[in-house]
């Protein structure tokens, strides 16, 4: 069965014809009240979230590896010696992966292509992110590591959704369709907002700009992760000291350096050096990865999975004395031209094919925004991220499009003769 499920929102249909009609069209899906969403609750598959598949699985493997080549090509993307960076690779993945359930043909090929999936079908892939899920939720143990992890879909009311999408989203994301109205353009922002700003433990407040949400969107998919870990070998705060920290520029800048003498994983390879510092409990750890002086740029700029594969592969445990500084920053990035550039293109265009959504050919992503925060002391680590895939439907077809929002030159002309009336540039219309 293939139905399309159809939600009106409140201002147009009475609440009782609305009861009446999602009882007949929704045979596998109910419809849930959700306080305070811009809408008129949620559209939830009646398909139990399924029992996720043996980590060790082969289709498991396949996607973290292909998660980890994805995690690679976008920090290579995004990367800039200027600033700090930080992503977390998995949300975004989570997120496009959702996504990914509903695109079809070349749209399909070429999300899949980018993020590295291309072996793994459909029918196995939402599955693994699914059974991935679930060891990722089982490392958390309350008092030491808390990893929580959160998938949720809003969707535009009166809009059919396919009642194949809602069931993967149900069965391996745990996600119901949440409705909308996104013509309130800035409550449905404030909703999405607060629900990220909640799962992150107010981490990530603001996800979406102002500017992100607009009444021509029709869908929007978030994940949020957060993280909170203390070390398995916790650095003294008494043995912290002011030092010097030299910038890839060669100046230098005064800060606190923490120093710890503990075994932990050792490796060094052609001249860079790598130290594994785990969190307690022994679940998950934070690797650090330090180039040869005076090579940063060239270093992090070609990192890539094959580099990093052989120096997590020679880790080996050691006693190791590490100083490294106490820090905490954020980062936001919107990845349309880094997905663009790393092989996405149909899926943020016209020729987009969403269809497995809503049944049209109708949709396409408009932006992917995310937003990472980390705090690195002594006592270990604090980190949280938010990502969302804003989903647009389609305008009026055209053969080009021109986004006058960059420096530009005008010319007045007379047509028939060619005679130029007036020539100049426009570098800020504010002045």
């Amino acid at each position: 069965m293939n139905a399309r499920i159809v939600v009106r929102g409140p201002r147009r249909v009475a609440r009782t014809c609305l009861a009446l009609c999602l009882s007949i069209l929704c045979v596998g899906c109910a419809i849930i009240p959700v306080s305070g969403v811009a809408g008129a609750g949620m559209v939830r598959s009646k398909v139990a979230r399924q029992e996720a598949p043996p980590i060790d699985s082969p289709a498991v493997a396949a996607v973290v590896d292909g998660n980890t080549a994805f995690a690679l090509d976008l920090y290579r993307a995004l990367y800039s010696p200027r600033e700090n960076l930080m992503l977390s690779p998995h949300s975004i993945s989570v997120a496009l992966a959702m996504t990914l359930a509903g695109a079809r043909d070349e749209t399909e090929s070429q999300m899949a292509d980018t993020l590295h999936h291309y072996g793994v079908p459909q029918t196995e892939l939402h599955a693994a992110f699914n059974a991935l899920d679930a060891a990722l939720s089982a490392t958390s143990n309350g008092e030491k590591v808390t990893l929580r992890l959160a998938n949720a879909v809003w969707g535009q009311q009166d809009i059919p959704f396919q009642e194949a999408y809602l069931d993967t989203l149900a069965a391996h994301y745990g996600a119901g369709m949440r409705v909308a109205d996104f013509a309130q353009s800035a409550k449905a922002r404030d909703v999405i907002n607060k629900w990220v700003s909640d799962e992150t433990m107010e981490r990530i407040e603001e996800l979406l700009p102002p500017d992100a949400i607009t009444k021509e969107v029709s869908l929007v998919l978030a994940n949020a992760v957060y993280l909170q870990a203390a070390w398995q070998h916790p650095f003294r705060e008494t043995a912290t000291r002011e030092g010097t920290f030299t910038r890839p520029n060669s100046s230098e800048v005064r800060a606190p350096m923490m120093t710890h003498i503990a075994p932990f994983g050792y490796a060094e390879r052609h001249g860079a050096q790598a130290v594994e510092l785990p969190y307690a409990g022994g679940d998950l750890s934070m690797v650090v990865l330090l180039p040869p002086e005076g090579a940063f740029e060239a270093y992090a700029g070609g990192l890539d999975a094959v580099s990093l594969a052989g120096l997590l592969g020679a880790l080996e445990p050691m006693l190791v004395q590490v100083t490294m500084p106490r820090f905490a920053f954020e980062s936001a990035s919107e990845l349309k031209k880094p997905l663009i550039g790393l092989g996405m293109q149909d899926a943020f265009t016209m020729r987009a094919d969403f269809s497995g959504i809503d049944g049209t050919r109708e949709l396409f992503i408009d932006q992917v925004y995310h937003q990472a925060a980390i705090t690195v002391d002594e006592g270990g680590t604090e980190a949280a991220a938010g990502s969302a895939v804003v989903v647009n439907r389609k305008g009026p077809a055209f053969d080009a499009a021109v986004r006058l929002d960059r420096p530009f030159v005008v010319v007045v002309r007379h047509i028939e003769t060619g005679a130029i009336l007036f020539l100049g540039h426009v570098v800020d219309p504010t002045t």
